[in-house]
């Protein structure tokens, strides 16, 4: 998506993406809990589970607090967290899809109400902007896989149905049942991936103005602080002038 990579870039300058460690790895150690939970304890036997893993090690999480997360999952004491999704609309005509874990729908929700409303959103009902969007497989890599050529060839060969290259690194995307099958055969080829999961894709983006986007930002900053809140998916676009004038701003 157009301007996706300089929409990172000017969070991680704001820095919304300058999250403590540890609350990214407590929201790494939920879903890894939630997915231990939902199957077995064992990443090679549990799809969920080996992705959430591989998303934990990407970001250098130590493997005792892994173990831990898996271990948690059958211990009676356990936090039992839902699976919730919330669907909304942003500045600009923008849709915007949250997926939380939670332990309390109502502090969620709540949570999630507040940052759409303080942030010129509101909260839709369900399915109010999922059809606006595809559910897919998507595997992730960092730039240091390898250039867009070796990363596209390598995806080609493996089956996926597109790929995204960016500064950033790389994003190849799949049918949710071809998901785990394309990322096996990619890891031979570009070693393990940052992240193995579904996701949202947008039909169609949405260009914003300077005033819009610096609101969606801070909502997005917003969201991605909550506990709660696993992943935040939008589909709007940031013009390059419009990027320009934020980072300067």
């Amino acid at each position: 998506m157009a301007g996706h990579s300089k929409f990172k870039n000017i969070m991680h300058r704001k820095g919304a993406q300058d999250k403590k460690r540890s609350a990214l790895f407590s929201k790494l150690s939920r879903e890894i809990t939630v997915a231990a939970k939902l199957g077995l304890p064992d990443p090679d036997a549990n799809a969920r589970l080996r992705a959430a893993v591989l998303a934990a090690r990407a970001q250098s999480m130590p493997k005792d607090n892994i173990q831990r997360a898996i271990d948690k999952a059958s211990g009676s004491d356990g936090d039992n967290y839902e699976e919730v999704r919330y669907e909304g609309y942003g500045p600009g005509g923008t849709a915007i899809i949250v997926e939380a874990l939670t332990d309390n729908r109502n502090r969620t929700a709540t949570n999630v109400r507040t940052a759409f409303s303080k942030n010129g959103g509101n909260l839709g009902t369900a399915g109010s902007v999922a059809h606006g969007f595809d559910r897919l497989g998507l595997i992730e890599y960092g730039a240091a896989a390898g250039d867009a050529d070796k990363v596209f060839e390598a995806a080609l060969e493996a089956g996926a149905d597109d790929v995204e290259s960016s500064e950033d690194g790389h994003s190849i995307w799949t049918s949710i049942e071809n998901l785990h099958p394309v990322a096996k055969a990619l890891e031979s080829a570009l070693g393990d991936p940052e992240g193995v999961k579904l996701a949202w894709r947008p039909n169609v983006t949405v260009s914003v103005s300077e005033d819009d986007a610096g609101k969606l930002l801070k909502m997005i900053d917003t969201l991605e602080e909550d506990d709660d809140v696993q992943t935040v998916t939008h589909n709007f676009d940031i013009p390059e002038d419009v990027a320009a004038a934020l980072e300067n701003a």
